[in-house]
């Protein structure tokens, strides 16, 4: 039998360290921050979609002028 076979100290990993507010189940600040972030970063998505699509939708609008007057020069 191997030598100290009993002794699984340090076996699963270390725990991380709760706060009190963690411990009575108000969760963390980080997890809060983490969401606003999430949320600004969807709001910024959002926000270039649309200059995107507008300015697709400029340069849409302006090439058919442009290509009308093409087979008429020629």
């Amino acid at each position: 039998m191997a030598k100290s076979r009993n002794n699984l100290l340090g076996v699963g990993g270390q725990r991380k360290k709760l706060s009190r507010a963690e411990q009575q189940g108000a969760g963390s600040a980080r997890g809060a921050d983490r969401k606003a972030a999430e949320d600004k970063k969807q709001e910024l998505v959002r926000k270039m979609r649309e200059r995107a699509e507008a300015a697709q939708a400029a340069t849409t609008a302006a090439e058919p002028g442009e290509q009308d007057a093409s087979p008429a020069q020629s």
